[in-house]
């Protein structure tokens, strides 16, 4: 095991990258970010900036390593450019998500409470590998979501509309229920609601099935959750992974594991949610703030972008 890290001042941080090869253009706006950001968080957009060694494996296969210097015309201005550009992208990405996230909850509300007001812990309103299908511990997966909504029922108690519903009724209905959950709880519940009440939902969005809607309300949250955390976006791994769409063949030719493939889901559902929105129009105006590096190092390749995409029917300006 290495020596743990020593402690560094921001002048020496700074030095360190400077010896390593990152050229500096204005010292005192780099420590200004390095004092209001923090190095690690930074680390992530300069990362592509290091010399990458490809190496032969016993077995014939290739694999690389990350070395600590960089490749010559990395800048820590385009490192910062990357990250500004990063937090623009997250801005628009909560943007979309917010107005999804609250259109369903009411769409989930309106079709389940007309079944039963208090629908969210009506178990026999569900499916049965949601409802029935017990764990080890004898819990189903509506078990375990009650006691996450219940949670958040507590945290919320002190909310006017939540005491007054909890001291005049005693339980919350459906449609008032929903202010309260999360991105995650909501998607959750979703993919526990029957085949046949999913793809009602489903259909208005453009998903073919309830399946495939509950796998975009996954994906999307995993977007919300890097969003609000203020994680790296624009060239992350998606883990939460969508199966791919076959509108078209410019659908057919975006890659699932790259944030553009959740873009296009977003604007396709912002289309039906708020189809006057100039959503799409700041989107391709951010894209065109993307930093130009001489370096080449990164591109809006590493987003997932294609070729083509402006003229796209998904993404037509109205």
């Amino acid at each position: 095991m290495s020596s743990a890290k020593t402690w560094k001042s921001f002048v020496d941080q700074l030095a360190l990258l400077k010896n390593r090869g990152l050229a500096c253009d204005d010292e005192t706006a780099a420590l200004d970010y390095l004092e209001r950001i923090g190095y690690y968080r930074l680390s992530g957009y300069w990362y592509p900036f290091r010399r990458l060694e490809f190496l032969t494996q016993t077995d014939g296969s290739l694999a690389y390593k990350r070395h600590d210097d960089f490749i010559a015309g990395s800048h820590f201005k385009h490192a910062a450019e990357l990250y500004v550009f990063d937090k623009k992208l997250r801005l628009l990405a909560l943007d979309a998500l917010e107005r999804i996230e609250l259109a369903v909850r009411v769409d989930i509300a309106h079709l389940l409470g007309e079944k039963d007001i208090h629908a969210h812990e009506n178990a026999t309103l569900f499916n049965g590998h949601f409802s029935n299908k017990k764990n080890k511990e004898g819990k189903t997966q509506h078990d375990i979501w009650l006691n996450k909504y219940q949670q958040c029922v507590r945290r919320a108690r002190r909310e006017p509309f939540v005491s007054h519903y909890q001291e005049k009724y005693g339980q919350l209905p459906i449609w008032v229920a929903i202010e309260i959950w999360d991105f995650g709880l909501m998607s959750k519940l979703f993919a526990g609601m029957k085949p046949q009440d999913q793809l009602i939902i489903a259909k208005k969005y453009g998903a073919e099935n309830g399946k495939k809607f509950a796998g975009w309300l996954r994906s999307l949250n995993f977007i919300r959750n890097v969003s609000a955390h203020h994680s790296r976006l624009w060239n992350i791994n998606i883990l939460e992974r969508s199966a791919l769409v076959n509108d078209d063949n410019l659908w057919e030719s975006l890659n699932n594991a790259r944030p553009f493939f959740y873009f296009c889901i977003m604007q396709k559902v912002m289309q039906v949610i708020c189809p006057n929105s100039t959503w799409s129009v700041r989107f391709s105006e951010l894209l065109n703030e993307f930093p130009n590096m001489e370096s080449g190092t990164v591109s809006l390749n590493d987003f997932g972008l294609i070729e083509g995409w402006n003229d796209w029917s998904l993404w037509e300006k109205t």
